[in-house]
C-alpha cells in the first residue's frame, strides 16, 4: 500500500480496564474514517490520573492485548510503557508517528471530556500543529460541537472554521479537528472496578479475554 494512503489512529488511555465501549468506539471511528490500523496505547504513568486502584501498567497492557488480538484493524503499542517519566500525549504522538511509514496520515482519537481539558495537557498547542484530532461524543440533548467550538476558539485558535458537511473544524495552518458521534454505551471503567471489588459479575461489560485476565490476576478486588 502507498504510504501516502495509509491512515492510522492513535487511541490512548489508561484502559483500567478496557471495556466494550472502548472497542465499539474504536470500531466505529475506524469504519467512518477509513482507518487502516488503530493503535491502542495504554498509559504507563498518566499525569491526569491519581486513581488509587490503577492496575499496574503491564497488566493493563496484557489485558488490552488479549482483548484486541483477533481484530486485524486493531494493534497495541507499548510506546508509553517503554518511555520513562510521565506519559505525555505530545511525546507519544511523536514517538508512534515516527514508527509509521513516511507520509502516513495520523489521527489522534479522544473523548469529548478529555478534549474539554486539553489546555491542561503538556504542549497542547503543539498537538494541533502535528496531528489531526477526532473527538468522540455520545448522542446528547445538547449539541456537542458547541462545547468543542468553545474549546477550539477560546483555547486553541480563533482562526478555526467549522465545516458542517465534513463535521470538521479546519484551520489554514493547523491540523483539522473532527467531531464524531459514537453509539452511546453506558459503560464506565470505574463501575466495572466497583463491581469486581464487590465480587459481582462484569460479564458483557468487558471483552471475555479481559474478564479472564482480571479474575486470573485478582485485579480490582
Amino acid at each position: 500500500m502507498d504510504p501516502m494512503q495509509i491512515k492510522a489512529g492513535l487511541f490512548g488511555g489508561t484502559f483500567n480496564p478496557v471495556h466494550l465501549a472502548h472497542l465499539r468506539m474504536a470500531e466505529e471511528v475506524r469504519e467512518a474514517f477509513g482507518i487502516d490500523k488503530i493503535y491502542f496505547i495504554p498509559a504507563a504513568n498518566p499525569p491526569h490520573k491519581t486513581d488509587k486502584d490503577l492496575a499496574p501498567a503491564q497488566d493493563r497492557y496484557k489485558m488490552l492485548q488479549a482483548a484486541i488480538s483477533e481484530h486485524p484493524g486493531f494493534e497495541i503499542s507499548d510506546a508509553e510503557l517503554r518511555r520513562p517519566g510521565r506519559s505525555y500525549t505530545i511525546d507519544t504522538v511523536s514517538q508512534v508517528s515516527a514508527m509509521l511509514p513516511q507520509g502516513a496520515r495520523c489521527f489522534l482519537i479522544m473523548g469529548l471530556d478529555a478534549f474539554a481539558e486539553i489546555d491542561t495537557w503538556k504542549d497542547y498547542h503543539g498537538l494541533f500543529d502535528t496531528i489531526e484530532v477526532i473527538v468522540i461524543s455520545r448522542p446528547a440533548p445538547a449539541d456537542p460541537k458547541e462545547k468543542m467550538a468553545e474549546v477550539i476558539f477560546g483555547r486553541i485558535s480563533a482562526s478555526y472554521e467549522y465545516d458542517p458537511a465534513a463535521r470538521r473544524f479546519q484551520h489554514p495552518d493547523k491540523q483539522a479537528v473532527y467531531w464524531f458521534e459514537a453509539t452511546a454505551l453506558d459503560i464506565s471503567a470505574s463501575r466495572i472496578r466497583s463491581l469486581a471489588a464487590q465480587g459481582k459479575s462484569i460479564r458483557y461489560l468487558v471483552p471475555e479475554a479481559a474478564e479472564r485476565y482480571i479474575y486470573q490476576k485478582g485485579l480490582y478486588i
